[in-house]
């Protein structure tokens, strides 16, 4: 296996890590409603050499650590986003530094704040932000993501319906 393999399963695993790690509340009360799952929706969008990948959860279902380790308050009214961009050029996937922009709405179009802050781990580079909600909220986050070294745009749309338990 080349070098340039080892290095994109190292970024792919660590990506995974970081989503498993985020969605792994292990503070949950025994009694606690669990809620139906939804249909998912895309995650990732290909444009060009550069993958897009993106996810949103509440932040209490961070663990304790995770959240102490980035600096992120765990609430049930706090919404994390993580973003990530992929270079497939050459045949070697590598993560990239991007220019990225989000605008959050509710369904009310009330516009929510997303501040990112970028995050290295190794060769893996990824972007936070919260966002506050009220109870239950459906948020829908336009993103847009300009690479380092590329002219093109990278846009998606995400849309995810927290709940208030």
């Amino acid at each position: 296996m080349s070098m340039n393999s080892k290095r994109h399963l190292l970024t792919v695993a660590i990506l995974g890590g970081l989503i498993s790690m985020l969605m792994s509340g292990c503070d949950r009360q025994p009694n606690a409603v669990i809620q139906t799952a939804r249909p998912s929706t895309e995650s990732f969008v290909n444009v060009g050499d550069y993958e897009m990948h993106f996810n949103a959860v509440r932040s209490d279902q961070l663990t304790a650590d995770i959240a102490r380790a980035y600096g992120i308050e765990r609430s049930k009214n706090k919404v994390l986003l993580n973003i990530s961009v992929l270079n497939h050029a050459n045949k070697n996937t590598v993560s990239t530094d991007a220019n990225i922009t989000v605008l959050a709405r509710n369904l009310n179009n009330q516009v929510k704040d997303v501040p990112l802050r970028r995050i290295t781990e190794g060769s893996a580079i990824y972007y936070i932000g919260d966002a506050d909600i009220s109870g239950t909220e459906t948020l829908v986050f336009e993103i847009n993501a300009l690479p380092a070294g590329s002219s093109n745009t990278i846009t998606a749309k995400l849309t995810r319906e927290f709940f208030a338990n």
